[in-house]
């Protein structure tokens, strides 16, 4: 098995809840310390406190701008309100879809202030469709287009700046607690070495019931070391730990020791299982907790039956076809470009594994010279990668490539059905049998539509090797198991932070 990916962001923690009878004397002297938990250590409470920051951010950028430009487009408070609230309620979805309220989100890196760029630009944008379609019917519901365009060009940093400094704070608080870690087997061990190369800094602490594994290390030298008397550190987790991790098969554990954590979990602090641990924090399924009865769990989004399934087709059905119409012009600016500068032909379809294992042709602009191209049926093993500085693609190809341009064609594939416009990437036949002998399950990815873009392919970069497929399939794992309106619209802001950005390849 290959080692585990670990690049993901770090999200969801643990639920903070009830306080010990004996908190006061605990804290030392923390009434500053107690007012940033009050804010820190609860997911729910960092999210409301997040939104409240934004409802009165709005509202007094809005109110103060409109003031100072003498908007005189409302007959009443009523018109005023109701701008508000659209404006309110469009912004706190947009950023509720990147994260924006997750107390974990890491509001300080260039990618979330990328996407918190594009999320607010993105709600400017239709609450203005939203406003001036209303105004066509009602004209006291037109307010300025300077004050609305001022407003959200005013509440961008600033919503940037609360949210930078709170997160400060969360990230102090957080990193004064740590996990705890039931477990001191293999399992254990291999939990350690992938959170050790993760972004979470919080510190872990293994503890057994298991007395002969008390004192040794959970991973050799330099790693934590096991230690016992779990009831104890279970009766201080309000003080001490921001959640409980289970590395530990469930047979293991003692009737009264499973009791105690179901209560655990409905009563004080999160308990997670290492799957759920996995998927909440780094956005990903672990391949090791994967078995041939993985899909017919509890749980899964994904359905024939569900109306989002077919609201999906039907938009892209509608999306592939405007697309292709609009972007006629481009598809011939780059039809020439390849002809001049590469010869004859512009595209280039190749065989590609659909849903349910279905072959079908993809279409893409050619990027590799047309010698490659013509005897793609006789590549070697060690030439099913392009590689970075690959010396088969073309010059005008690397640009395609960077801006993602070669797969407009797929608009085509997505218009008749092959495809959707989102899902996990669809890969060349010769590759799929590859993996399918090599890697464990990897036939579970084709239980959805491939995509032009998908999950894997925004929180990872291009693979080149048996390895970044295993990584990227768990990626794929997740969307699967996930699916739904909103990772869709997490992943169409993640592709448009790629594409202005230029990652990968």
């Amino acid at each position: 098995m290959f080692k585990q990916d670990s690049v993901s962001e770090q999200k969801h923690a643990g639920l903070f809840v009830e306080e010990s009878p004996d908190w006061d004397e605990r804290r030392a002297g923390g009434e500053e310390q107690g007012a940033k938990r009050k804010i820190s250590e609860h997911d729910w409470a960092a999210g409301l406190f997040y939104a409240a920051c934004d409802v009165v951010c709005w509202i007094v950028l809005y109110g103060f701008v409109g003031y100072v430009r003498r908007d005189a487009f409302y007959t009443g408070p009523f018109e005023f309100v109701l701008v508000d609230l659209i404006t309110v309620a469009v912004i706190m979805q947009a950023l509720y879809i990147i994260g924006g309220y997750n107390r974990n989100t890491e509001t300080r890196s260039l990618t979330y202030t990328a996407e918190h760029i594009l999320a607010v630009t993105c709600a400017a944008a239709i609450s203005a469709l939203i406003i001036y379609t209303a105004a066509a019917y009602q004209e006291s519901m037109k307010p300025s287009r300077a004050v609305l365009l001022i407003s959200f060009a005013l509440f961008l940093p600033i919503s940037l700046i609360y949210r930078r400094i709170i997160r400060r704070s969360v990230a102090a608080s957080a990193a004064q607690r740590a996990f705890l870690v039931i477990g001191s087997g293999p399992v254990a061990a291999r939990f350690y070495e992938v959170y050790k190369e993760s972004p979470n800094q919080q510190r872990l602490e293994f503890v057994d019931d298991d007395p002969t594994h008390v004192g040794s290390t959970i991973a050799g030298e330099n790693s934590p070391i096991v230690e016992g008397d779990l009831t104890s550190k279970l009766a201080q987790l309000d003080q001490r730990y921001s959640g409980v991790i289970l590395a530990k098969d469930a047979d293991a554990l003692s009737p009264k020791l499973l009791e105690q954590l179901v209560r655990t979990q409905f009563q004080r602090t999160r308990v997670y299982t290492l799957e759920s641990f996995y998927e909440a924090h780094w956005r990903h399924v672990p391949m090791h907790m994967i078995d041939p009865f993985w899909p017919l769990q509890m749980g899964f989004q994904l359905s024939r039956s569900s109306p989002y399934h077919y609201l999906k087709r039907l938009f892209g059905v509608i999306a592939s076809g405007v697309l292709l119409v609009i972007c006629s012009p481009l598809f011939a600016l780059i039809t020439v470009a390849i002809w001049l500068t590469n010869g004859r032909p512009a595209f280039f379809g190749q065989r590609r594994i659909g849903q349910y294992g279905q072959p079908f042709t993809a279409y893409k602009f050619r990027t590799m010279k047309a010698e490659v191209t013509d005897h793609t049926s006789h590549v070697t093993e060690d030439d099913i990668y392009t590689r970075e500085n690959d010396s088969r693609v073309t010059r005008l190809g690397r640009l395609l490539r960077k801006l993602r341009l070669d797969e407009l064609p797929q608009l085509w594939n997505v218009f008749k059905g092959d495809m959707a416009l989102i899902g996990p990437r669809a890969e060349w036949f010769k590759c799929v049998d590859r993996y399918e002998k090599k890697i464990p399950f990897y036939h579970f990815r084709h239980l959805v539509k491939p995509g032009i873009t998908g999950w894997a392919q925004v929180n990872y970069p291009y693979g080149e090797s048996e390895e970044d497929a295993l990584k990227k399939l768990q990626y794929d794992l997740y969307y699967i198991r996930h699916y739904s309106l909103k990772l869709d619209a997490m992943i169409v802001l993640k592709t448009i932070h790629t594409i202005l950005f230029g990652r990968g390849r």
